[in-house]
């Protein structure tokens, strides 16, 4: 099982950038994508289907704005679009996809860049996200999360983390709750594979030629609970995809 998670920024812009040409390449079995920005009516679905995926959508209720989907060659056993809170689900944040025994989360965190009341609201989030993991965990004990988490875990995470140490994204705060995660029963898949590489990041900012100057923030992952951990067999970021700000984060596993 191949696993790319990919903040698109806009699947339609993407896709004037190459991003199908990008899927006949057959980078992954399933594609988790975040802020696609978009409902499926809106997209020219086809061209997915026409490469063998099958595509799940879970968009927000305003237009234009945030959103999740999945791509998967392999049709999932069950499909459930939000987490069960309101304004996560309106927001279009989470969705779930059972494959057998295991069960992926696809999910696009809230920044906090915009100010203090969605700073508010992304702990919030941050909180009730938890729980759902949680809860689920004793149901499905075999889980995914993927997604853009809009937090830089440690300081190997961001090119420049004593002037980004007051900046959403990078605040106490977010990286603690990031710790907790990863000391209860999660695993960081690319650092499994990678515990200390630096320079490694998913996501630029537009300005100042950032990328080109790899001064980027790793804030998307893929992570796993303990019992999936003997099933990784590789991770990866991969810089050089570009139909986005973002990149794609790769994740294979291992038949059971």
């Amino acid at each position: 099982m191949r696993i790319v998670t990919y903040n698109v920024n806009g699947l339609r812009s993407a896709m004037t950038k190459g991003f199908t040409e990008w899927l006949k390449s057959d980078p992954a079995d399933i594609i988790c994508l975040q802020e696609v920005k978009a409902h499926r009516e809106n997209v020219d679905f086809q061209q997915f289907e026409q490469l063998g995926y099958h595509d799940y959508w879970h968009p927000a209720q305003k237009k234009g704005y945030s959103g999740v989907a999945i791509l998967t060659k392999f049709k999932p056993d069950n499909v459930q679009y939000g987490n069960g809170y309101m304004q996560s689900d309106a927001e279009g944040r989470v969705i779930r996809a059972d494959f057998g025994d295991v069960t992926l989360i696809n999910a696009y965190f809230p920044s906090g860049t915009t100010g203090e009341e969605r700073q508010t609201y992304k702990y919030q989030w941050l909180d009730e996200f938890y729980d759902y993991l949680q809860l689920l965990r004793q149901e499905r004990p075999n889980l995914i999360v993927t997604g853009d988490y809009n937090i830089a875990h440690t300081p190997i995470d961001i090119h420049n983390p004593v002037a980004n140490r007051e900046s959403s994204g990078f605040l106490p705060e977010e990286r603690a709750w990031m710790t907790k995660l990863l000391s209860n029963g999660f695993v960081d898949s690319f650092r499994n594979f990678h515990p200390t590489l630096t320079d490694q990041y998913s996501w630029w900012s537009f300005r100042a030629n950032a990328r080109g100057n790899n001064k980027g923030w790793r804030i998307d992952y893929i992570t796993v609970t303990e019992p999936l951990r003997p099933r990784l067999e590789e991770g990866a970021i991969w810089p050089d995809v570009k139909h986005s700000d973002h990149c794609p984060v790769y994740l294979k596993l291992k038949n059971a």
